[in-house]
C-alpha cells in the first residue's frame, strides 16, 4: 500500500467527540492496548488527521479469446475451436488513506472501512498487544521490498502461525514463557490485522490484514496472505510530518 513515497494532504484537527470514538475503537480492536491508551493518545491531547494519497495494487481479471486453426492441432479436425484463457493481473489504483498523528508522530491509519491499524512504531513500542505471525529468513527480503506475503514463508520450518489452541489467548500463552509461546492461541480469521515478525529479528517488519485465515494457511500451504501491508522502510515509515 505504501510502497511509493507519500505526499500527505492538508492537516486538520480531530474533534474531541471523534477523538473519543477513535480511542474507543482502538481499545475494542486491540484490547491489550487499553492499559496504554492514555500514553498513546492522552485524553487532553489533540489528534491531527491527514489524508494520504497512495497507490493500491488491485487484482483484476483479463479474458483472452482465440481460435485454434492449426491444421495439425489434435483439437481442430478441420473445425475452428475457440478457447478462452483467464489471467490474473494487477494494477495500481490511486486511493486515499486516513492517518491520525499526534505532535507530528504518526499513530494509526485506516483505509476506507478496513480496521484502524497502528503504525509500526506503535507496534514496536507495544509488541505484546497484537496478534503475531512469523516469516522465515528467506521471505524477509521480499516483504521489505513490498512484495505480497505468500503462505510458504509462514509454513516453512522458520515460519510460525498460531497453534489453534482456543483454550487460551496469545497473551496468556506468552506469560507462560518459551521462545514460541507468543505464537500460541486461537487461529486468526480473514480480515484480522496481524503483525508480521521475522525469523532471527527482534522487531516486527510488517503489519496488515489477513486475506485468508491462519487455519486455511496451514491446510493449503499456498496462496496470498497479506497483499497491502505497512512494512519497514516503506513510504509511511519514511514519511516526515514536520
Amino acid at each position: 500500500m505504501f510502497k511509493k513515497d507519500i505526499s500527505p494532504g492538508a492537516k486538520s484537527k480531530v474533534k474531541s467527540s471523534v477523538q473519543r470514538a477513535i480511542r474507543t475503537k482502538i481499545t475494542e480492536t486491540y484490547p491489550l492496548l487499553a492499559p496504554h491508551i492514555d500514553e498513546i493518545i492522552p485524553k487532553k491531547s489533540q489528534l491531527d488527521l491527514l489524508k494520504l494519497f497512495v497507490h493500491l495494487s488491485v487484482p483484476t481479471l483479463s479474458f483472452h479469446y482465440f481460435k485454434d486453426t492449426h491444421p495439425h492441432s489434435p483439437l481442430a479436425h478441420n473445425t475452428e475451436h475457440a478457447f478462452t484463457s483467464l489471467l490474473m493481473l494487477r494494477f495500481d489504483r490511486p486511493d486515499r488513506v486516513t492517518l491520525y498523528a499526534l505532535d507530528s508522530s504518526p499513530l494509526f491509519f485506516q483505509h476506507m472501512d478496513d480496521p484502524i491499524t497502528p503504525h509500526l512504531r506503535i507496534v514496536h513500542q507495544f509488541p505484546h498487544a497484537f496478534s503475531r505471525i512469523r516469516i522465515d529468513r528467506g521471505a524477509i527480503r521480499f516483504v521489505l521490498s513490498g512484495a505480497t506475503l505468500m503462505a510458504p514463508g509462514l509454513t516453512s520450518a522458520g515460519g510460525r502461525l498460531p497453534s489453534g489452541n482456543t483454550s487460551e489467548s496469545s497473551a496468556e500463552a506468552e506469560e507462560k514463557g518459551g521462545q514460541d509461546s507468543k505464537y500460541e492461541g486461537r487461529d486468526l480469521e480473514e480480515g484480522e490485522v496481524v503483525v508480521v515478525e521475522a525469523e532471527g529479528k527482534e522487531e516486527a517488519c510488517m503489519i496488515g490484514q489477513l486475506r485468508v485465515g491462519t487455519r486455511e494457511i496451514k491446510e493449503k500451504k499456498k496462496g496470498v496472505v497479506i497483499d497491502s501491508g505497512h512494512y519497514l522502510g516503506d513510504g509511511l515509515w519514511r514519511m516526515e510530518l514536520d
